[in-house]
């Protein structure tokens, strides 16, 4: 950007735009959590809201969970170079190798028409993790060899086009998921959300003026490309090397291994030396990758920084194809999403420390532990149910002070499931819920306690818990002990 057009940017009124941007996707998001059937988009609020520019680069988002905004750009990219787009319209997809998470979270893309566009001038987007999309154990995130056996992989594709529902579509897809009048709520939801998004739009193009809603959207880019810069250039040209591991079933570990070089105003964030793990659900996708490097930068930015497409672009990122962190057709990523994202923050967090002491907290519980059950209505019928969950642990401490107990933390940001909600919903009991006292690290500032959680089935379930961290504890700093 030349000097001459900083000189002419209104901090204020940017500040003023970048609020509307995530207002119009807290929005949407208040909508998913209104409208939505299943406990875990409406109870634990496992979904995520933003906007996209007529490229597909994001401008703004809500706070919502950092494992699917930072990863949800490339879906829906991957949505615009598959499907060609009209007014009214709305595409679907899961697809690990295009831009996707993990199978459960099913994403939806809707382009918004100013008056007078023939082509989209922005995008609204947002991702839920549905409690089941098929595959050979209910709630689709047991671990599997492969991503076949995980649940339904779905490429983009038109679940709306112009304002009505591709039935047939819909009806394919539910005929592989488990509690298909569930789903279809919940992407009914979906849906609508994207319906809110666009009327919030259209609506400040009506009163801004739609070349003054463009504009704005490209300066909030430009201006956080700009303090992402600072950021770096403020810290010291260093090569830096770091390297955590993942516990492999069968007792085996799997590394995770950076190289961070920082030069002038950029970052190289160099993966290629991590493990391959080919038979194993471990594997995160190149976008989940992609969002773990947007979270960490984004935590050390000056407060108040917009969260878009900018902070990225003075980032270089570095994997090799089939490895822990850049899946390759057909690698399971169940576990990839909710296990290895934490690690590759643990990593990027470790490395940084070189770069900036005393801002880097030690390693918080580096798991989500999530559970899945399900249990059918009569025995061998369909399933009357299924449940997820992540389970909270405790958050690393830092020079500011001890970490939190019971919380999730870093890639994840859902809720818990209050336990009158979920006895009302399924015949479970919650025996006990507590913190693990002095489970965190010890040391001048402790680190946060992990929870112990006890539950008791009324009837038969099938269960699966997919965990990380039982073998190894989160490291500590400083001369802190590990978890």
């Amino acid at each position: 950007m030349s000097r001459a057009r900083v000189r002419r940017l209104d901090p204020l009124r940017l500040d003023v735009f970048q609020h509307l941007f995530a207002a119009a996707a807290e929005e949407m998001g208040a909508a998913l959590l209104r409208s939505s059937f299943s406990t875990n988009i409406r109870e634990r609020r496992d979904f995520s809201c933003a906007l996209f520019d007529g490229r597909g680069r994001m401008i703004g988002q809500a706070a919502h969970l950092p494992v699917h905004l930072g990863s949800t750009p490339m879906s829906v990219r991957a949505a615009i170079a598959h499907c060609a787009m009209g007014p009214g319209d709305a595409v679907l997809l899961n697809d690990p190798y295009r831009g996707g998470t993990h199978l459960p979270d099913l994403t939806l893309v809707s382009p918004v028409f100013l008056p007078g566009s023939t082509r989209p001038d922005f995008f609204c987007a947002n991702r839920a993790h549905h409690a089941d999309v098929g595959g050979a154990v209910p709630g689709s995130m047991a671990p599997a060899d492969d991503v076949h056996g995980e649940g339904l992989r779905i490429p983009p594709l038109h679940l709306v086009r112009a304002g009505k529902l591709e039935r047939t579509t819909l009806a394919l897809i539910l005929a592989n998921m488990r509690c298909p009048d569930e789903r279809e709520g919940d992407l009914l939801a979906q849906w609508a959300t994207n319906r809110i998004g666009e009327r919030r739009l259209l609506a400040l193009a009506a009163e801004q003026g739609a070349r003054e809603l463009r504009g704005r959207a490209q300066e909030l880019m430009d201006w956080t490309e700009r303090l992402t810069r600072a950021l770096l250039t403020s810290l010291p040209a260093r090569r830096v090397r770091f390297a955590d591991t993942l516990e492999e079933p069968g007792g085996k570990d799997a590394f995770i291994r950076l190289e961070l070089v920082k030069r002038g105003a950029t970052l190289s964030c160099d993966l290629r030396a991590t493990d391959s793990v080919p038979r194993s659900s471990l594997s995160a996708t190149l976008a989940v990758t992609h969002s773990a490097v947007f979270y960490c930068l984004r935590a050390l930015l000056p407060p108040g920084t917009p969260a878009n497409d900018g902070i990225l672009r003075p980032v270089r990122i570095l994997t090799r194809p089939g490895t822990l962190v850049d899946a390759a057709y057909p690698a399971g990523v169940a576990a990839g999403n909710v296990e290895t994202s934490q690690r590759i923050v643990d990593v990027l967090f470790g490395a940084l420390d070189a770069l900036v002491p005393a801002r880097i907290p030690a390693a918080s519980a580096g798991t989500m532990s999530n559970l899945t059950f399900a249990a059918a209505a009569v025995p061998g019928g369909a399933p009357a149910f299924t449940y997820y969950e992540t389970i909270p642990g405790g958050a690393g401490a830092s020079a500011v002070g001890p970490g939190e107990s019971g919380l999730q933390t870093h890639m994840t940001n859902t809720r818990n499931t209050p336990i009158e909600a979920f006895e009302r919903s399924y015949p479970v009991r919650v025996e006990r819920l507590e913190l693990r006292r002095s489970s965190g690290g010890r040391g001048a500032r402790a680190g946060g306690d992990g929870v112990r959680k006890r539950l008791r089935f009324l009837v038969d379930v099938q269960a699966a818990f997919i965990r990380d961290r039982q073998r190894r504890g989160p490291w500590g700093l400083a001369g802190g002990a590990a978890g």
